[in-house]
């Protein structure tokens, strides 16, 4: 059966399938430090390997390094690795450029990188023949002299993609040029890569896959997001900062990268430059749904393009809005998200029954199993902020909120020089809080079960066969002696049981327990269960339960969670939301909706 050809971008198919016929793999491995390099590979061949070649290369110490893509850490085999999926080489040691190798010579040389200028990486699998063309345009265009540009604006490297003939197609955003990553252009350097980045919650080198992420959410093209995908690049024009990364092929040398390459889009201006009353409802609601989906913390007015649709004009004409830069979306943990459009007219209007079909459709489980095939390189916390966003927007939409109100119930309020949480992380916090009492009580009661019933067992024992009673002259000791007959009262049983407890108390460790020579008895009073402490409060939408002070966000990291205590927490978290919307409902009449005469729709 011939083998189906797959999406490399600069290998053929037939290359494609020829390599696996012969029984190799390609991976490509990115160092903390930016540099990449693409290696072919036996099946068999484990980890160590991997980083001798890497060694060799790039003249690295490896030896206290861990191959890792996301949040798994390769231990030996690479079976579990998709070809072409990036791993990144995270070293515990960092040394200067000034400082020498002191790594063991390898016996082994230096591979040498024969890949195409553009290359598909991870999420290849939904490569579109679009797609596909604009990679073979690009490799044409640089192979007959076409150099890439680097664009003025923003904090990082991003590059245009030009055609033989000059036009732009795409633009390229290295991972390793990302401000405070190690190559950045513009002098924002200063970390490695997997460290926290522009936001605390986003690490750097980590926005290219979430710019793919954005793209393979929107199903239907519905938000309008460029086409995306994860790609490795090779020219002389992108920046490496000598005193940070080695070139391994030398000076003036193609220098490899792993970059988001996103379809070009022409368009006319961007959100910031013009009136926003003239954009369609249904633009802006399309845009706005994303961002709430994946909890966009960077939709300001620079990263919404605007096109006047054919026979419109500026002043009454239609408008497209196409959303770029996903790549500060997705956070591993809660932050604060910016929503450009929170206050734009549009976004107070309903939805529209098309817009809350859609919405309904929407399936989080589904789509986080979707990310984990196609982009595995992205972190297990993104995925359950992807989860947690649908489901507050699926319950929010059902409810009867309006964009807007589900944009303010995202975002924190500045009170004076503070912030205030969002109405969603108060929401969350109390959640964990309940999940976590209410997994302690189950647990606690199967404690309680197991206890009670070893306690039953050991009193038939006693009481069927012994009478006890307590030896005076030998401080105290329990003596167990043959009995005629238990105890026929239950008052008898209580007299005894104070007996006991008395004279055993006297010998407690603290701990609520004695431990007798065969047996080990639970100091507590007859008849009564071990003790709990509550938690009370009146926190919005849980008057048992408080957040505790100095409990923050940040402390609450979903990825840390074990499967039993995120369902638990999701239990919860859906159960509070009810409350929470009736009151954001509640609140919104005393508020004149945030329409303009002058607004044009």
């Amino acid at each position: 059966m011939a083998l189906p050809e797959v999406c490399y971008g600069g290998l053929s198919g037939i290359h494609a399938a020829q390599l696996r016929e012969v029984g190799r793999r390609r991976i490509i491995v990115q160092i903390d430090t930016g540099n990449v390099l693409g290696l072919e590979l036996d099946r068999s061949e484990k980890v160590q390997s991997v980083k001798k070649k890497v060694q060799a290369a790039l003249s690295v110490p490896t030896e206290q390094s861990a191959l890792v893509f996301g949040d798994h850490v390769i231990e030996d085999d690479l079976s579990e690795v998709r070809s072409d999926t990036p791993l990144l080489l995270t070293r515990g040691l960092h040394r200067s450029s000034s400082t020498p190798c002191l790594s063991p010579t390898l016996d082994v040389s230096p591979p040498k990188d024969w890949s195409q200028p553009v290359e598909l990486v991870g999420g290849s699998s939904e490569c579109s023949p679009a797609m596909k063309q604009l990679i073979q345009d690009s490799v044409e265009a640089i192979h007959g002299g076409v150099v890439p540009v680097l664009a003025t604006g923003g904090l990082g490297g991003a590059y245009y993609l030009k055609d033989s003939s000059g036009q732009s197609i795409a633009i390229v955003k290295p991972t390793d040029e990302e401000p405070f990553a190690p190559n950045n252009p513009k002098g924002f350097v200063g970390r490695v890569l997997g460290e926290p980045g522009l936001k605390r919650s986003i690490r750097v080198g980590e926005t290219g896959v979430r710019e793919v992420a954005a793209y393979l959410l929107d199903y239907g093209n519905f938000a309008r997001v460029p086409a995306t995908s994860l790609v490795k690049v090779r020219h002389s024009v992108f920046n490496v900062n000598r005193e940070i990364s080695v070139s391994y092929q030398g000076e003036g040398s193609p220098v490899a990268k792993i970059a988001s390459f996103q379809q070009f889009v022409k368009h006319d201006s961007d959100a910031s430059d013009i009136g926003t009353s003239s954009f369609p409802v249904s633009a802006v609601h399309r845009i706005g749904i994303l961002d709430v989906r994946i909890f966009n913390t960077d939709r300001h007015g620079g990263n919404i393009l605007v096109r006047k649709v054919e026979n419109g004009g500026w002043r009454g004409g239609s408008f497209e809005l196409v959303p770029i830069d996903h790549g500060l979306c997705l956070p591993e943990t809660l932050d604060d998200p910016y929503f450009e459009w929170l206050h734009w007219p549009q976004a107070s209007m309903p939805f529209s029954e098309e817009e809350l079909e859609y919405i309904q459709a929407l399936d989080p489980y589904e789509d986080a199993e979707m990310l984990r095939r196609e982009l595995p390189m992205l972190r297990e916390g993104c995925l359950r902020m992807l989860v947690l966003c649908t489901i507050f927007l699926k319950n929010a939409a059902r409810s009867g909120l309006t964009l807007a109100e589900i944009g303010a119930m995202m975002s924190r309020e500045l009170c004076g020089d503070n912030e205030e949480l969002s109405e969603l992380e108060k929401v969350c916090m109390v959640a964990k809080l309940q999940a976590d009492k209410a997994l302690a009580e189950e647990t606690e009661e199967e404690e309680e079960d197991q206890i009670d019933e070893e306690d039953l067992e050991l009193e038939d024992d006693i009481l069927g066969n012994f009478s006890i009673e307590i030896d005076e002259e030998s401080g105290g000791e329990v003596v167990a002696d043959e009995a005629d007959k238990a105890a026929e009262e239950e008052e008898e049983g209580e007299m005894l049981h104070d007996a006991i407890l008395g004279e055993l108390g006297k010998n407690n460790p603290g701990n609520g327990y004695y431990a007798g020579r065969n047996v080990l008895l639970r100091l507590r009073p007859f008849g009564t269960a071990a003790p709990s402490t509550p938690v009370t409060s009146s926190a919005p939408g849980a008057a048992a339960v408080a957040i505790p002070a100095g409990d923050t966000p940040e402390n609450l990291v979903f990825s840390a969670m074990s499967d039993e205590e995120w369902e638990a927490f999701l239990g919860q978290f859906e159960e509070l939301l009810e409350d929470a919307f009736v009151r954001r409902k509640t609140d919104n009449l005393n508020f004149v909706q945030r329409l303009g005469t002058s607004c044009q729709f």
